[in-house]
């Protein structure tokens, strides 16, 4: 049986992580607040539901290549689902300061399309244009790479509430790449201290039949 959540401790060596946080440091001036979505898709703040400040990468960048390997790999090895690329074809950048916090949420459902309203991109956001081209998409999977040692932060947990099974807490080892079903209820819960950085982002397919 599939679990709705997955996690790797990755033999990503520490100073792997700290070259690719450092990599990142280029983005630091893009780094913006970071907004919900509304029932239409529009973006919007509203720190009753989350307050931190986040970048976009690129999927064309190298770090979209190394988060698509383990994608692929939890989705053979766990899900199985039928997923065609990086969601806009982008990762986010996110970072959590003293008091920030994103609470119960999830990141797609059953209801989510995707009209079709725009041109094709470039053959570089492949999984988008398919979804276009169908006329609609959902988020299938989402997930999470700790970039932040543990030691670095207080608060910050990434809970998840799956089901008949309640909630618990995904590992927070600098390194550990968490992949889930992106139905499932989660939230990051407020920081205390220090900062906690972490990639995020979500893989798309045709909508469920």
């Amino acid at each position: 049986m599939a679990h709705l959540v997955y996690w790797t401790f990755s033999d990503i060596p520490s100073e792997m992580i700290d070259i690719l946080v450092k990599d990142l440091s280029k983005y630091d001036k893009a780094i913006e607040e970071s907004v919900v979505r509304d029932k239409v898709g529009n973006p919007e703040s509203d720190k009753d539901i989350r307050k931190s400040s986040n970048a976009w990468i690129e999927g064309s960048n190298w770090v979209g290549g190394f988060v698509w390997y383990y994608i692929m790999k939890a989705n053979r090895e766990n899900f199985m689902y039928d997923i065609e690329g990086l969601d806009s074809n982008e990762v986010q950048y996110t970072q959590y300061q003293e008091g920030e916090y994103y609470d119960w949420h999830i990141d797609d459902d059953i209801n989510r399309c995707m009209i079709n309203d725009k041109l094709l991109t470039s053959d570089d956001n492949h999984g988008e244009n398919i979804a276009i081209l169908n006329g609609q998409y959902i988020r299938k999977l989402s997930f999470s790479i700790q970039l932040s040692d543990p030691e670095d932060y207080e608060g910050g947990e990434l809970e998840f509430n799956v089901n008949n099974e309640g909630c618990f807490f995904a590992p927070n080892k600098k390194g550990t790449i968490i992949i889930f079903d992106s139905r499932i209820n989660h939230r990051v819960r407020e920081v205390k201290s220090g900062v906690r950085k972490s990639l995020v982002g979500w893989v798309v397919g045709p909508r469920w039949k």
